[in-house]
């Protein structure tokens, strides 16, 4: 793997982990156009530009978690744990991270058996996200607001986030379309799902990065793992801020467009 390798798979992570396309997938399709093997190395850098976009969200959504975290522990350490908003967002966030934790842990050994077929599973989830984009867009209530939210959204949204620890699965699409089954408009349905999967994003994250420091001849190739970590969390940061300018106004049928054809043409490169 070259630095351009390396600065090309960082602009495809950033770009394609929030939008809700499956940024999995995508990795998945330029490593294979680049050539590049499904090596401990690839695996590596995968790991360290998904680890990039989570830094740019915590970045872009830093006042949200400030309050959040602030709140939560404030009302604890008062004994009025639903004191107001952001108090009870953090509950919700704790409520919505579980069942993908205990998924997760269930599920991990099936997980990486699908993952032998990278662009198989990378085709089949796009299509799936197509389609769930298209549901969700179609009957979508969009009368709803964040501050609206309770434990069943905390939970839908949770269990929206069970299926993206399946190779190929949009984490962004799945969750946005657990928000907007609840009733939240487009653009509270994306904030609370970046929101509600920030744990389980950044624990997977550093559990991986750990995974990676532990492999023999890490220091030698860690300034392209730089190149990744950096260029993937710049671009994520303004993919975010797009993106949520752009729920404002538009649907989500354009991605579940171009998640069909992606898929499609994955699988006709099986």
């Amino acid at each position: 793997m070259t630095f351009l390798h390396a600065l090309v798979l960082g602009i495809v992570q950033g770009l394609t982990e929030f939008i809700p396309v499956s940024s999995t997938a995508h990795l998945f399709i330029t490593s294979y156009l680049l050539g590049l093997p499904s090596d401990a190395r690839t695996f590596s850098f995968n790991v360290i530009v998904q680890l990039g976009t989570v830094a740019a969200m915590l970045a872009f959504f830093w006042m949200d978690i400030w309050r959040i975290f602030k709140a939560f522990f404030l009302g604890v350490k008062h004994k009025r744990p639903f004191e107001n908003f952001h108090a009870r967002l953090g509950w919700l966030v704790i409520a919505a991270t579980i069942p993908a934790l205990v998924a997760g842990l269930l599920l991990q050994g099936f997980v990486k058996t699908m993952s032998g077929d990278p662009l198989l599973w990378a085709g089949i989830r796009l299509l799936v996200t197509a389609l769930l984009l298209i549901f969700v867009e179609y009957f979508d209530k969009r009368n709803r607001t964040l501050e609206s939210a309770t434990w069943l959204d905390a939970l839908s949204v949770g269990l929206f986030q069970v299926l993206a620890i399946f190779p190929g699965a949009s984490r962004s699409g799945s969750t946005i379309a657990g928000g907007m089954i609840r009733g939240f408009d487009r653009p509270s349905a994306a904030r609370f799902a970046f929101l509600m999967s920030a744990p389980i994003l950044l624990a997977a994250g550093l559990y991986e990065t750990v995974q990676v420091i532990i492999q023999p001849n890490t220091t030698e190739f860690l300034p392209i793992l730089i190149t990744g970590f950096v260029s993937s969390a710049v671009v994520g940061w303004f993919a975010i801020r797009w993106l949520m300018e752009y729920l404002r106004k538009h649907s989500l049928y354009v991605f579940a467009v171009y998640c069909l054809i992606a898929g499609f043409v994955v699988l006709l490169l099986k």
